[in-house]
């Protein structure tokens, strides 16, 4: 699919306390339960909302489903994370939403890497495409941007170089500036060692910066 044929991403605000959710995610990732409970607390009692469940919803594509579960756990015994919506529940997500952002993000690359997938695990594709893109990634309630956001942090902090570049490349075709994926990817690199650090703080600057590469 070229540039041109790719669709536009939903046009929603990123949400006011986005550093905040994000000190969140790679807290979770990290399984720093105590680092959790902080962001929540800093958050106050009524702050929680939609955006603050899809971040934590979004964290099990990468920290897991377990440390996703200590998470809510965690949160619940500091407040919860507010009363959601009947709507927020969805019986069946679209594929065709989840191909879109697929698509938007990867650009002319989409097919190669939807074929790649296949080849590396006879039913990563799927899991891909249905569970991580139409089930979670594309959901509303949290803007495509933010997601993206969000997981150059997880990606960082679990020093995983290869997803990190694609979500670093994403963000920047969604009009993150390249400071803020740079500033994401320091944060969740924080813990690792410097010369890690270093590798994946060249990486994001390199994708963000081309971003149609």
């Amino acid at each position: 699919m070229s540039e041109a044929a790719s669709p536009k991403p939903p046009t929603e605000e990123l949400p006011d306390d986005l550093e905040l959710l994000l000190e969140l995610s790679i807290a979770i990732c990290r399984g720093d339960w105590d680092g959790v409970r902080r962001v929540r607390r800093a958050a106050g009692p009524s702050a929680p909302d939609r955006a603050w469940r899809e971040a934590v919803l979004q964290v099990h594509l990468f920290a897991g489903i377990p440390r996703t579960v200590e998470a809510c756990a965690v949160l619940q015994e500091e407040g919860g994370l507010g009363a959601a919506d009947p709507s927020e529940q969805e019986a069946g997500p679209p594929l065709a939403r989840g191909r879109a952002l697929f698509a938007l993000l990867y650009g002319e690359a989409a097919p190669a890497v939807e074929s790649a997938l296949g080849t590396a695990h006879p039913g990563l594709t799927r899991v891909v495409l249905e569970h991580a893109y139409a089930g979670v990634l594309s959901r509303p309630g949290l803007a495509p941007a933010a997601r993206e956001l969000l997981a150059v942090g997880c990606l960082a902090a679990s020093d995983l170089e290869r997803q990190l570049a694609s979500h670093a490349r994403g963000a920047a075709r969604l009009g993150v500036t390249t400071e803020r994926i740079v500033e994401a990817t320091r944060s969740g690199s924080a813990a690792l060692d410097p010369t890690r650090q270093q590798a994946l703080l060249a990486c994001a600057r390199r994708m963000a910066t081309s971003p149609q590469s």
